[in-house]
């Protein structure tokens, strides 16, 4: 298994026969920031999933259905609140054809495309987090679904977050996952920490890479010395930069 960090919240997860594609989208979307992230070439005789959490800029970017010129056995996962209607997309140079090659997910859903399996919970912010099964292997990309506390919003809101992040942490309490893709916001300040470290203590995952840094990579070192647990630590994937590629 082979996982590449393009950027932000992006990954490429190659598998025997299958790549998964998570939440790409083009560096200069978002401003005041450059992301450098690139697809990689593909094998063109393997199967490819592309998943967009939800519509946000960072998250979601329409030209990832042009990957459909390259490569014809792609299929497009994304939340509903990124739905394009038809004449939108022929509009925008798509083919009708285009429409046939796209799962729209709402939350608390199973989907079965192609060959994988797809469970979506609800997202704390907008759209929806993924659990995934391919080829045996169990992947999880919260999309934007974490514990988000912000200083000023006060305990009402903040309290409400808290308790819709473990409602859904309790969805997949019992699951073991492969790779699992979670957010550490450098945003959140003294609270960064708060929805990785409580997915690190409660959900089983192999490889937690953590995601959503806005290119703050000293966040990860920073967790990492809250503990001096070998195991605990093991788990964590080390970033350092934009188009990282690590082998497991």
């Amino acid at each position: 298994m082979k996982v590449t960090f393009l950027h932000h919240s992006s990954f490429l997860v190659e598998l025997e026969h299958t790549y998964l594609l998570f939440d790409y989208f083009a560096g200069s979307r978002v401003n005041g920031f450059h992301f450098t992230g690139t697809i990689p070439k593909l094998a063109s005789g393997k199967e490819l999933y592309v998943f967009a959490s939800h519509k946000h800029h960072d998250h979601f970017d329409m030209d990832t259905l042009k990957l459909a010129d390259q490569y014809p056995n792609v299929h497009f996962i994304f939340s509903k609140d990124c739905k394009m209607s038809r004449n939108f997309l022929k509009k925008h140079g798509y083919p009708d054809l285009i429409t046939e090659k796209i799962t729209y997910t709402a939350p608390e859903k199973k989907y079965e495309v192609g060959s994988i399996k797809v469970r979506t919970l609800t997202s704390t912010d907008a759209g929806v987090a993924f659990s995934v099964t391919a080829e045996d292997q169990q992947i999880y990309h919260a999309g934007d679904l974490n514990w988000w506390h912000w200083e000023g919003v006060g305990d009402l809101i903040n309290g409400r977050m808290e308790r819709m992040f473990k409602r859904e942490m309790r969805k997949i309490v019992d699951e073991h996952f492969h790779l699992a893709f979670v957010l550490l916001d450098p945003r959140q300040g003294k609270d960064a920490f708060k929805g990785f470290g409580y997915f690190m203590q409660n959900i089983d995952a192999d490889h937690v890479f953590p995601m959503h840094m806005w290119q703050d990579y000293s966040l990860i070192e920073a967790y990492k010395k809250r503990t001096d647990n070998d195991y605990f630590l093991s788990r964590i994937v080390d970033i350092s930069k934009e188009n990282e590629v690590f082998e497991f």
